[in-house]
């Protein structure tokens, strides 16, 4: 499973509830084969993904935040933002591609998961590859996206894990399982 740091959610004015973050959202696209026409992985660079429709994404992004004028340069200030936290950076010379800093994450096997778990980072040979289902883009309260079938989980690589985060808090549920506010 991917474990978040606390850090890297914004806490909304009910304590406790959490609030999707953009880099949550753009992992939530990339690890569903529906958006690949839109944004993906750059193979062979681990971490790095391209934004093929820029304007795609952003309309996305606005839709789940309910926002209907978002688009690309607005997005793009909100990435950013993310520069300064380290979570992800620009890749120098290419238009369109940034790169997660996955030292900020740590890939655990997460049993409370079951199946669900991405226990490989995304470029890694054994990634378990994505899932098609309903759209991530929706904006109907409380849409449900449909569990992967079951697969067996990859053993762990402990190079793939720097910093161990042991707290079960650290997503409440696994990335793309579920969308718009709770």
């Amino acid at each position: 499973g991917l474990a978040v740091p606390a850090w890297a959610y914004k806490t909304e004015s009910s304590p406790g509830s959490r609030q999707t973050q953009l880099w949550h959202f753009i992992l939530e696209l990339l690890q569903n084969e529906e958006f690949r026409h839109i944004i993906s992985w750059q193979w062979g660079e681990y971490g790095e993904f391209v934004i093929k429709d820029p304007d795609g994404v952003a309309r996305l992004w606005g839709r789940r935040k309910r926002k209907p004028q978002m688009n690309y340069d607005k997005l793009s200030r909100a990435l950013r933002y993310y520069y300064n936290k380290r979570i992800l950076h620009k890749a120098k010379g290419k238009r369109f591609t940034y790169k997660f800093n996955f030292g900020k994450f740590s890939f655990i096997p997460c049993p409370a998961w079951g199946s669900r778990c991405l226990c490989h980072p995304p470029g890694s040979p054994t990634q378990v590859g994505g899932h098609r289902g309903p759209s991530l883009a929706g904006d109907t309260p409380g849409d449900r996206l449909a569990p992967p079938p079951a697969l067996p989980r990859p053993p762990l690589s402990p190079q793939l894990v720097p910093r161990v985060l042991l707290s079960r808090g650290g997503l409440p549920e696994p990335l793309g399982w579920t969308r718009g506010p709770r």
